[in-house]
């Protein structure tokens, strides 16, 4: 499984969450802690989406190589102040390729997303769902991999107007229901909400200094880290936070 976090709230730079923290992305790009039987390393790509400025269009960072590797992004993650961004390194799922445009974030207009999981029987699981996109965007898709199609049929319902809480809530039932037991742990974000998923794998959820930290694994020790219930979503506004349980009865509400 991949690795993932995301912020929201005051001008922060997305440094210390990927680079400087005890148990940074870094960290968990080599060392992860909890992939529940999904990979050990995640060595197959990374990337950073970042708002300069809320309700701005996001800025985006991707390479196919190990985050280690990079030499270009720790400055440029220092140098940084964003009022929200989501970063994520990736281990591809056997016969899907390892190429930058396969590597979360994924983006559109003013959103930033990321699929932390697998997409189980992939890719005929999906034919059914598949089907009601348009041509063209199954013939342009980022990367023929499960997260980009997740990505056009969530930014399919986003375009249409729908709720993201709806959006993602409708996606998973469907998902779930043509791909039982799949791993569907998404991060979603238009620079003033956040959304987080927990479907199958594990998030953590930290309040910090004038924002909210979703993450895969914890970046630090502190005790104020508290886990996401299975089975549920994170929304994080200017209100606070909410956690709401995800059904497969289309129950949850928006």
């Amino acid at each position: 499984m991949c690795r993932h976090l995301a912020y929201l709230g005051a001008p922060v730079s997305p440094a210390e969450l990927v680079f400087a923290a005890p148990h940074a992305l870094l960290v968990q790009s080599y060392a992860p802690q909890d992939m529940r039987g999904g990979g050990s390393v995640n060595a197959d790509g990374f990337g950073l989406g970042w708002y300069p400025e809320p309700g701005g269009a996001p800025q985006r960072y991707r390479r196919a190589a190990p985050l280690w590797t990079d030499q270009t992004l720790p400055a440029l993650a220092a140098s940084v102040r964003a009022t929200a961004f989501v970063a994520a390194v990736r281990n591809g799922t056997t016969g899907m390729p390892v190429t930058e445009a396969a590597a979360a974030p994924f983006t559109d207009g003013r959103w930033l997303f990321s699929h932390n999981g697998v997409v189980r029987g992939w890719p005929g699981s999906m034919a059914g769902l598949a089907k009601s996109l348009d041509v063209t965007e199954l013939l342009t898709l980022e990367a023929p991999t499960d997260a980009a199609l997740l990505w056009a049929l969530l930014r399919a319902r986003l375009r249409d107007g729908a709720d993201p809480l709806a959006a993602v809530t409708d996606l998973i039932t469907e998902v779930e229901a043509a791909a039982p037991g799949s791993r569907l742990n998404f991060l979603l974000t238009d620079g003033t909400t956040l959304i987080g998923t927990t479907w199958t794998h594990a998030l953590s959820v930290r309040s910090v200094a004038g924002g909210v930290v979703l993450a895969s694994e914890p970046c630090d020790p502190d005790p104020a880290w508290t886990p996401v219930p299975e089975h549920h979503a994170v929304r994080v506004t200017e209100a606070g936070v909410e956690l709401l349980p995800l059904t497969l009865d289309r129950s949850t509400t928006s």
